[in-house]
């Protein structure tokens, strides 16, 4: 059930508004409150449940329960892998657990997994496959000839150059033996559906978690460019790999023809529920959009300036929203993600602006690798900031934005959420006071 959201009142506890607001968010897009109306009627063979990403347990518990409810003597069997501490418990339904960003081993033997439980199914059988995101790095499989510490390598590089989410998909895809539309292929002549919870900005659902049961119309010589542009040095034989292959399936395939998909969650999801409730609370609100990418923190740099036009114009409250996935260019050794580095540079630009508030969190309740969702301010932390000697541009110069946000008490601690449409922002301009 979406949480109730109290009516705004700028004298009262603005954080803890906020943080509702970001609750009413991330509650929209649990699978716990979309998946029972989807549930298709059983097929004449059987069902097998394979799936990956950080909202894949809660996907898989969700279904259990609606098909318990609506058809439990019919036959459902399965896997699905999810990140550490993102488990949920299911009674048939297997769930795995492996490593992110940074795939593991357990990781490669959930993909081979998956490939053998759908190898021999037929035409009277079906897959429901549970994808979101984070299933590129939990669902890892190197293609022939490439080992896991290849791909490892390859991520590792991929994430520190600052590359958006789609072009890191690329390469991911055609360096694997199970994504870009590999799983679907081994399972076939069964029909597979998938069900997706995007993470991706702009919603291509080929590039969710890879696109494991979705071919699309990349290149291997696309993925070299990738890696290309970024400097990326590669091994001969990866490289070797990526000249040769014949790529992944087509999309024009006629053995996809049956199958079929359905986004149950994105972020403008999010957005939405929060807009609605934010309104009735008696705010305006505006919407930037559920797409926004680009460097963390000269996002925050960007939209501290909206703020700042803003609140010479407006007579109430004003909540600017924004969701989508930033990067961030690693250039020191410090604590954070990708949320809090966006809210330091915003809070740096802000300096202390009377009136202006903000928050900004990761929705699966895990800001890069550290034990946050994100983050929160309110312009009296700038003084708090400076009589502590924290100054915002060192700790942005050594990519600790956690490390100062911990020392002024505003971290957002929630626990894996169990869903994933990525970034969620808000940033609350209150009017001039008279």
């Amino acid at each position: 059930m979406i949480p109730d959201l109290p009516s705004f009142e700028p004298a009262g506890d603005v954080a803890g508004w906020l943080c509702r607001l970001a609750d009413v968010a991330v509650t929209a897009v649990h699978p716990q409150t979309l998946v029972a109306d989807l549930l298709p009627d059983p097929p004449p063979g059987r069902t097998v449940v394979v799936g990956a990403g950080k909202a894949a347990a809660s996907m898989a518990a969700a279904l259990e329960r609606a098909w318990q409810a609506r058809c439990p003597d019919a036959p459902l069997s399965g896997l699905v892998v999810t990140r550490y501490g993102h488990a949920e418990a299911c009674q048939v339904i297997e769930v795995l657990e492996a490593s992110h960003p940074m795939p593991d081993d357990l990781g490669e033997k959930a993909a081979r997994r998956m490939l053998e439980a759908v190898a021999e199914l037929g035409q009277d059988d079906r897959v429901i496959a549970l994808i979101s995101g984070g299933g590129s790095a939990l669902m890892t499989l190197p293609a022939d000839g490439i080992s896991l510490a290849d791909k490892q390598a390859i991520n590792r590089e991929l994430l520190r150059c600052g590359a958006p989410i789609g072009q890191m998909n690329t390469v991911r895809r055609h360096l694997s033996a199970i994504k870009g539309g590999r799983l679907a292929a081994a399972a076939h002549p069964a029909q597979v559906v998938t069900w997706l919870i995007s993470d991706i900005p702009g919603d291509v659902a080929t590039q969710i978690a890879s696109g494991p049961t979705l071919p699309d119309r990349s290149t291997p010589a696309d993925a070299l460019a990738v890696l290309e542009r970024y400097a990326i040095d590669v091994p001969d034989h990866v490289r070797r790999h990526l000249e040769q292959s014949q790529g992944a399936p087509s999309p024009d395939d006629a053995a996809f023809a049956r199958d079929d998909s359905v986004t149950l969650a994105r972020a403008c999801d999010a957005l939405q529920a929060a807009r609605a409730a934010a309104e009735a609370a008696g705010v305006n609100v505006r919407v930037l959009g559920d797409d926004l990418e680009g460097e963390a923190r000269e996002l925050g740099r960007a939209q501290a300036r909206l703020a700042l036009e803003a609140r010479d114009e407006i007579d109430a409250p004003l909540l600017i929203l924004s969701g989508g996935e930033t990067s961030v260019t690693v250039r020191g050794d410090g604590r954070g993600g990708r949320n809090v580095e966006y809210l330091l540079g915003l809070f740096e630009a802000l300096a202390g602006t009377e009136g202006i508030h903000a928050l900004a969190i990761d929705t699966d309740g895990i800001d890069g690798s550290e034990d946050n969702a994100g983050a929160h301010f309110s312009p009296d932390d700038w003084q708090r900031a400076r009589e502590q000697g924290l100054t915002p541009v060192d700790y942005l110069s050594r990519n600790d934005a956690y490390t100062f946000f911990q020392a002024l008490d505003r971290l957002i601690v929630t626990g894996p959420t169990r869903t994933n449409v990525n970034d969620f922002r808000a940033i609350l301009v209150l009017p001039r006071t008279p």
